[in-house]
This record gives C-alpha cells, sequence and structure tokens, in this order.
C-alpha cells in the first residue's frame, strides 16, 4: 500500500495538473486506474499504452499533440529512458504509479508499492485510495478482480451488490470465474482487445456510468463493448476447451495462433482449474511469440533466467504470474530451460 504520504503527494500533483495526460497499459488494471483519476479530478486525456513491455518513447508525440503539462503513467513497469528525457526537456512533471517487482524508473515522481512493502496491490486499487471516491469502488473491484487481487473493500461490495457477488468467495478468482461479476470483469477486459477508438469509447461510457449494472444495460454506448465480448467469448472458449485437451502430468503446455491475443485470460482460467500445474501459454502471430505463464511456486526467477538464455527474449512479472515474449522458433529452447529451472526451485 502506498503510505499517506505518498498518496497526499499524488493527490497534490494531480490537482497542480491543469491539463494532464494519463498514459495506461493495455488490461483492465490499468483502464480502472486511470478511469478512477479522471472521475476524480474532472479533466485529463487517457492514452492506451500497447508497447510491450515498455512506455516508447514514440508515445511523447501524444503529450506534445495535447499541449500537456503532466504525465501520469500507470501500470506500466518502464519507461523507455529516451521518454524520461523528452519529458525532462519540455520540464513537464512525470508521476509513474505501479506495482511490479521491477529496477526504478529514475524519475522523482516515482511511486511504487513493491518499494513500500514488498507487495504487489493493484494500481487501480492504489488509484481507489487516491481518489477516495465510495461511488467508484465498482470499478475498483473490476481492475481488482481482474488483476487477481481481492481488496479489503470486497466484503462492503458484497454487501452493498449481492446480487453482483452471488458466490461463496475466497480468492479473486472465485469471483471472476463463478459469479455474475466475474462476468462484467470478463466483459471489460475482452473490449479491452478492440481497437483504440472503441477502447476511447468505452472510457467516455465509464466516465458518466454510475455502477456495474450500467455495463449489462443495452444502448448505444454499451452495445459496442457487449458486441465484442460476445465475439471474443465465443472463441474465448473454444480456445480452453481445445488448451484443456493438452493437460499432461506437471506442465500444460498450449501454443496457438490467430488474431486474439488472450493467453494472459487463458492461462489465468488454467492456473484457477490446475492450480498444481505450470501453466505455459504461448500465442504466436507471425515470428513473433507472447508467452503467459503461472505456477504456485514462485515463478519469476525460473523465467527470467530461461528469458536470459535466448537472444533477444524479455520476460518477468509477479510471483505466480509471469509473461515473456521472443521469436516464434525459440519457444521451444525457452520451454526446456524453463522447465529446468523449475525443477531447481523445487529442489530448493
Amino acid at each position: 500500500m502506498l503510505t499517506n504520504e505518498q498518496i497526499t503527494e499524488i493527490r497534490e500533483h494531480l490537482e497542480n495538473a491543469k491539463n494532464p495526460v494519463f498514459f495506461y497499459d493495455n488490461d483492465p488494471d490499468g483502464f480502472c486506474s486511470f478511469i478512477l483519476l479522471q472521475r476524480y479530478l474532472g479533466r485529463g486525456r487517457g492514452i492506451i499504452i500497447k508497447s510491450f513491455p515498455t512506455l516508447d518513447k514514440t508515445y511523447f508525440k501524444r503529450v506534445e499533440e495535447l499541449n500537456a503539462d503532466y504525465i501520469f503513467v500507470l501500470d506500466k513497469p518502464t519507461i523507455d529512458p529516451g521518454f524520461i528525457e523528452l519529458a525532462q526537456k519540455a520540464n513537464i512533471p512525470l508521476v509513474h504509479i505501479d506495482h511490479h517487482p521491477v529496477p526504478k524508473t529514475p524519475i522523482k515522481y516515482y511511486y511504487n508499492t513493491y518499494y513500500v512493502d514488498k507487495k504487489y496491490d493493484p494500481v487501480s486499487y492504489l488509484c481507489y485510495k487516491i481518489s477516495g471516491r465510495r461511488e467508484d469502488m465498482w470499478i475498483a473491484a473490476i481492475g481488482c478482480i481482474t488483476d487477481s487481487f481481492l481488496p479489503d473493500f470486497m466484503e462492503g461490495f458484497k454487501k452493498s451488490f449481492p446480487e453482483l457477488i452471488d458466490c461463496d468467495y475466497k480468492t479473486a478468482a472465485d469471483i471472476l470465474y463463478n459469479s455474475f461479476f466475474g462476468k462484467i470483469c470478463m466483459t471489460v477486459s475482452f473490449a479491452m482487445k478492440d481497437n483504440t477508438s472503441n477502447v476511447v469509447s468505452m472510457s467516455r461510457f465509464f466516465m458518466k456510468a454510475t455502477s456495474a449494472h450500467d455495463i449489462f444495460e443495452e444502448s448505444k454506448k454499451t452495445k459496442i463493448m457487449l458486441k465484442r465480448f460476445e465475439e471474443i467469448n465465443e472463441k474465448y472458449q473454444k480456445i480452453l476447451k481445445k488448451a484443456e485437451e493438452s493437460v499432461s502430468g506437471e506442465v500444460l503446455f498450449f501454443n496457438y495462433s490467430g488474431d486474439l491475443s488472450i493467453s494472459q485470460y487463458v492461462a489465468n482460467e488454467l492456473f484457477y482449474k490446475y492450480p498444481k500445474k505450470v501453466i505455459i501459454v504461448v500465442y504466436t502471430r507471425g515470428n513473433i511469440s507472447n508467452l503467459s505463464l503461472r505456477w504456485e511456486k514462485d515463478i519469476r526467477v525460473p523465467v527470467v533466467n530461461a528469458v536470459a538464455s535466448i537472444e533477444g527474449a524479455s520476460g518477468g512479472g509477479h510471483e505466480h504470474s509471469c509473461g515473456a515474449r521472443m521469436l516464434a522458433d525459440k519457444v521451444n529452447d525457452f520451454k526446456k530451460k524453463l522447465l529446468e529451472e523449475v525443477e531447481k526451485v523445487k529442489k530448493g
């Protein structure tokens, strides 16, 4: 959790920003973080970051186009040194709010819960604490549950909206896969896979929505979002079913291709269903593969060590959830090295 002093500092940055730009990661945690801060402040523009794993310096042109006087970066592990340099030259304050266990961003206004208490509280949870707007709890809940985090306000949320949390739960995954609210979370997750203009339309809807119920009230504002969910969910269920046919021994390795990059969601549900297995889901498009990896033990070191053995590969993440990216013809080499590293962890 951020300290009270850090929360106060971030609020001061927000109040000082007359025309801020919010760069946010391309997932529900990043999206909800932006929505929470924009609803709190009532101004600013949001820019979705699709570069991986860094906020690329080419995005600075948006800062110039929007004539922004403040930059906020939400839920992105690293920022390109070139981007930081451009911000410094333009004398624009840069505020980075994150929760990934990565080297500190070399800027003055850097806030990362990992360096506060070694925890990975989602950025949407942090932004909810910053904004303090109880009426926006449902937005924070979407960001938290999709980021596999059970927030401390969940019991209060369930009491207020029992029709949404219509299941018993011990974990965020229980809510995600067994409740109506979980369907709302997946709707937002899949809508994030749409083109940028439709994601912008969704953000405008969220700026005025009053509750999670608004999402499933069909209207011109929700039509595209709901249609996108139905389209992707149909494909997702087919991919998930095929992945489950790959279950074998202690490892579940599944490689697929096509026009739909949802490996993280497939990996998450497989991990929920098969918590004792090492989950490796690979999405390949062209000559590039994106991997989503899950394990009940700490998988970070095995991933980092395996990535280091593959030229041009990158990867990292959280204790039980990591991602990697590499040339497609290197995946088998990576898998072999990863499983070797996993065995080392098992032996202690």
